[in-house]
């Protein structure tokens, strides 16, 4: 009886520390190394993670370079963390312990599909992608003519590189929008750069040859890949963006009904909008760069709704059902605090986006900025958005920007 009492005794103990001991898995407070495992080799990014009041959620923020990008809330339960960014429908998963993370990032697709990768992080490491001591034998600061390739395909970029010692910022820009915000590693004459924004998992590796050109491969996400060249010129400028969308010839306005998130059909015709400077926003919420304008502009539109403009967004979800992409324009409403209304235009499908909008030549890229004058007429549209990760050509984005709607407001 005796035996019988210790053993029960002890299995009690054993049961109340076992508990106790789950109970105390804590995240701790500070800087992680964070990486996914790609098919390009680790793709490191850094987490800033704050504990909360409530002791069991958290404040994240991935970190790229200047970026802190603010994560949805983080919870723990037992010894596992799940950070989530539903915005872009993606999540990290993992285990805590011995200030050491190990788990998954994933990403949803279509249905029910997801994309994995492996995902690690460790406690107090905030180098990039090597512990300082590997010297840079090239300076690889400016701009650079770059050209990608995958499949016979081929798409012009400039890259835009900022170089301290041995480590590395900048971004990419396109004629649709840029890589946003890009941090990493010069050694010896390799460049390495990466980022993870929630949707983003960008990995670039290239090296400098012997005529001073960068030979490179490019991983995105679980199985994108291309390669890619570059050479330095300070002269190298992308296609006017203000000229690659434009009305059909006979057309001199925009005309659309689109319902919002709860059904309701808006229209340009509505009241709200006549005799207005309209700036009409073609984005997604699965789109980064549309998030960076929609960053800029919503902001931007309750410092100036009271002098006569109007913004309205026509969005193009992975879903044309409402049912299914009205949370998803929720979720980024409420992110973003947006006044304006959001409208269900169709699917992010460029020729379908096309067809909704007939009297343009096309739809090239999201997002897509129109401008409307007080009588109606289209004004200027802008394809491609340049975020504040390329640096002074946002500052160009955002004075242009300005100077056009003080000119359509003083007309």
């Amino acid at each position: 009886m005796k035996r019988f009492s210790l053993l029960l005794f002890s299995t009690v103990l054993w049961l109340i520390f076992s508990c106790s001991s789950e109970s105390k898995v804590r995240v701790p407070k500070g800087i992680w190394r964070a990486t996914l495992q790609t098919k390009g080799g680790e793709l490191p990014f850094g987490l800033d993670i704050v504990p909360n009041a409530d002791s069991a959620t958290y404040t994240v923020y991935a970190i790229n370079g200047a970026e802190r990008l603010k994560m949805d809330t983080a919870t723990l339960q037992g010894d596992t963390l799940r950070i989530p960014m539903a915005i872009f429908e993606s999540e990290i998963i993992a285990k805590v312990a011995n200030k050491r993370m190990e788990g998954i990032w994933r990403k949803r697709r279509i249905g029910n599909t997801y994309s994995e990768l492996p995902f690690t992080a460790l406690y107090g490491l905030k180098y990039r992608f090597e512990p300082d001591g590997k010297q840079a034998k090239s300076d690889l600061s400016g701009k650079w003519a770059t050209t990608f390739r995958s499949e016979g395909d081929s798409s012009f970029a400039i890259g835009v590189f900022n170089q301290k010692g041995n480590k590395a910022t900048g971004t990419f820009l396109t004629s649709t929008g840029d890589y946003r915000y890009l941090e990493g590693n010069v050694f010896g004459d390799s460049l390495l750069l990466s980022c993870f924004d929630g949707t983003h998992v960008y990995l670039f590796k290239a090296f400098r040859k012997p005529d001073n050109t960068l030979q490179g491969s490019f991983w995105s996400g679980a199985s994108g890949y291309e390669t890619w060249t570059a050479r330095q010129d300070s002269t190298a400028e992308l296609p006017d963006a203000t000229k690659l969308t434009y009305l059909k010839p006979g057309h001199k306005t925009l005309n659309f009904k689109f319902p919002d998130r709860t059904g309701k059909t808006v229209s340009l015709q509505d009241e709200r909008f006549k005799g207005k400077v309209v700036v009409v926003q073609i984005l997604g919420s699965w789109c980064p760069n549309c998030m960076d304008e929609t960053n800029f502009l919503s902001p931007w539109y309750k410092k100036n709704k009271e002098r006569g403009v109007e913004i309205v967004g026509l969005a193009y979800e992975k879903s044309a059902d409402l049912a299914e992409s009205a949370p998803k324009l929720q979720r980024m409403v409420d992110r973003f605090q947006i006044d304006y209304p959001i409208l269900l235009a169709g699917t992010n499908d460029k020729a379908e986006a096309s067809k909704t909008l007939p009297m343009l030549n096309r739809v090239i890229g999201f997002p897509t900025t129109i401008f409307i004058d007080k009588k109606g007429t289209v004004r200027e549209i802008h394809t491609g958005f340049s975020g504040p990760g390329t640096g002074k050509y946002y500052d160009t984005f955002v004075e242009d920007f300005n100077k056009l709607i003080d000119k359509l407001v003083a007309e």
